[in-house]
């Protein structure tokens, strides 16, 4: 019988995809943060080949009951797309992935790091202030989409 208290964090492989999706469709939240081309198998395929070290999922049994993806552009990091199975949360999960994410990128020798997360997101809000993560309000978020299949959201 499993043991939910027990699990590893590992790097994450491109041959992790499908149960990484599986795992960002477990709840709603993630499930909207995601889209059809940054998202799919050829998108984090593509991002794990740029980011190799900075990218976690915790495991049991050989099941990723969470994964962290994170990465940067020689200057400053960025968090995407942490999810932890709803089943295995309130466990330390997400902080250990968090403080793998973080240590692999200041291994890399980066010295900040920010991450989106809904406005509406009450409980995610919540965890990253408990990691020490601020909200900025001297900056407005812009997006563009190049591709017809990203949407731009609100």
């Amino acid at each position: 019988m499993e043991q939910k208290n027990k699990y590893r964090i590992r790097p994450v492989a491109a041959a992790d995809y499908d149960a990484m999706f599986e795992l960002w469709n477990s709840t709603e939240q993630s499930r909207r943060a995601l889209n059809p081309v940054d998202d799919s198998r050829e998108g984090i395929e593509r991002y794990l080949k740029r980011n190799p070290d900075t990218c976690f999922a915790a495991v049991t049994d050989d099941r990723i009951i969470g994964v962290i993806l994170s990465g940067h552009d020689g200057r400053r990091g960025i968090i995407h797309h942490l999810c932890v199975h709803p089943d295995y949360r309130r466990m330390g999960i997400a902080g250990q992935l968090v403080f793998r994410a973080e240590a692999a990128l200041r291994k890399e020798g980066i010295q900040k790091v920010f991450g989106l997360v809904f406005r509406d997101n009450d409980e995610a809000n919540d965890f990253w202030e408990s990691q020490g993560y601020t909200i900025r309000t001297d900056h407005n978020y812009r997006n563009k989409s190049m591709n017809d299949r990203i949407p731009t959201g609100e």
